[in-house]
């Protein structure tokens, strides 16, 4: 199993500068300095521009057609060009539930009209089927999924065999997709800017509906999700989970925001970078949203070389190094060996002996399973915050307990009957001996 994970992630490092290039453009104009942020449900129909379809939406747009409210771009709820009385009519079949088509802009902002109800669904992307799966989208309901680069991890999609196989998710059989008659088609974001292109172009010509999210980034991804919940008539499982992981972050950032500069450690965060050296993880790494300093938050971009002799000179408190190739949820809980052999190896580089990280033994070791832009990263960044807040300010988050996210994140959301006590292994040194 360990070499089927080597060679994924070997796949997955080569696509990861173009993943984090299309999401950069994608975040254009999203705050990096806070967690919690307002967002806009971008569906049709949401005329006040919140982040919900309600009653309210009714009212301002008959204010609209009343002259005592501005035109807003969601308040064409029909997206027929016009705003007038079909459009309230539209919004109370949303609300009702009962809507045959519903219209929105995806994460690769293109508006696309969707019809409903959804019943068959193809995904592209592991993430796609992991958000399903917290929406409590039943499992017949999936009819296909695009298999390869990446590869669905079988220890957190355990139901992934019984799924028939479309192909690669860069380039997925369309033939194969036509055949399964879906309702509706997930690809990633970036899908729309590459070779991918094309494959949704020859899906959308005859006629089937596709819709492109991103599902891993930190901010967006309660937008995305929501949206797919209006789609999937599961609103209610959509804000169920918002909330949840909107609690978590936010009891995180409320914390951070009053720590004092001089309190905050100096991290590296060091990506994984199997036979290439040092390189950051950038903005993705969240370190001043979990209460640290980056040394290198000088350095443009994500997933770039660095210099050894630099990290020694700016002697960072903590390091967080990334296992790219052990780790994850068929694992035996103490099967902790490659994370200590990780982290030994890191401790004993040369240029590193005197940095106060090596010394003071604050160096830790994080799986992909946790982070963004690799195939088994999925959509589980929050709890990597939790445990980077729990690393970087251990007495301000003594009772945060990230195992115990991690497990209802499983046990509630997922569906999985896993067990953290005895199965799968994600960090190290272990929480309770830090």
């Amino acid at each position: 199993m360990a070499g089927q994970y080597r060679n994924r992630v070997r796949i997955d490092l080569v696509r990861c500068s173009f993943f984090l290039l299309v999401t950069t453009l994608l975040f254009v104009g999203t705050s990096a300095s806070a967690v919690s942020i307002d967002h806009t449900l971008k569906v049709f129909g949401n005329a006040n521009m919140d982040d919900a379809i309600d009653e309210a939406d009714i009212e301002y747009v008959q204010g609209v057609i009343d002259g005592t409210n501005e035109e807003t771009e969601l308040a064409d709820a029909n997206y027929d060009g016009e705003i007038d009385e079909e459009d309230i009519a539209q919004i109370e079949l949303i609300i009702a539930g009962v809507e045959t088509e519903l219209t929105l802009i995806d994460g690769a902002t293109r508006t696309v009209t969707v019809g409903k109800p959804v019943e068959r669904i193809v995904v592209c992307f592991p993430h796609a089927l992991e958000t399903l799966r917290t929406l409590k989208v039943p499992k017949d309901n999936i009819v296909g999924a695009a298999k390869h680069w990446p590869e669905y991890d079988p220890g957190f999609f355990p139901e992934i065999g019984d799924i028939p196989d479309v192909g690669d998710r860069w380039d997925p059989n369309v033939e194969e997709i036509l055949a399964l008659k879906p309702d509706l088609v997930l690809f990633t974001a970036s899908s729309a800017y590459s070779d991918t292109s094309s494959t949704i172009s020859s899906l959308e010509s005859v006629g089937f509906d596709v819709l492109c999210f991103s599902l891993n980034g930190l901010e967006t991804y309660p937008e995305e999700i929501e949206e797919l919940g209006y789609v999937l008539d599961k609103e209610v499982e959509a804000k169920e989970f918002v909330d949840w992981r909107g609690n978590i972050l936010d009891d995180i950032e409320a914390k951070v925001d009053n720590i004092p500069e001089n309190e905050k450690p100096r991290v590296y965060f060091e990506a994984a970078s199997g036979d290439d050296g040092y390189k950051i993880y950038g903005e993705y790494a969240y370190i001043a949203l979990c209460g640290g300093n980056d040394i290198f938050s000088d350095q443009p971009g994500s997933y770039t070389s660095v210099n050894p002799e630099a990290i020694a000179a700016r002697e960072p408190d903590v390091i967080v190094k990334v296992e790219s190739t052990a780790g994850g949820y068929d694992m035996d809980a103490r099967d902790i060996s490659e994370f200590e052999d990780t982290r030994g190896e890191v401790m004993s580089r040369k240029v590193l002996q005197y940095v106060p990280a090596v010394k003071e033994g604050r160096v830790y070791v994080i799986a992909v399973h946790l982070l963004s832009f690799f195939g088994d990263s999925g959509c589980r960044s929050f709890i990597q915050l939790a445990y980077q807040a729990k690393w970087f300010q251990p007495e301000l988050f003594e009772d945060l307990d990230p195992k115990a996210i991690h497990q209802e994140y499983l046990t509630r959301f997922q569906g999985l009957d896993i067990d953290l006590d005895e199965n799968g292994v994600f960090v190290y040194p272990l929480e309770e001996t830090t």
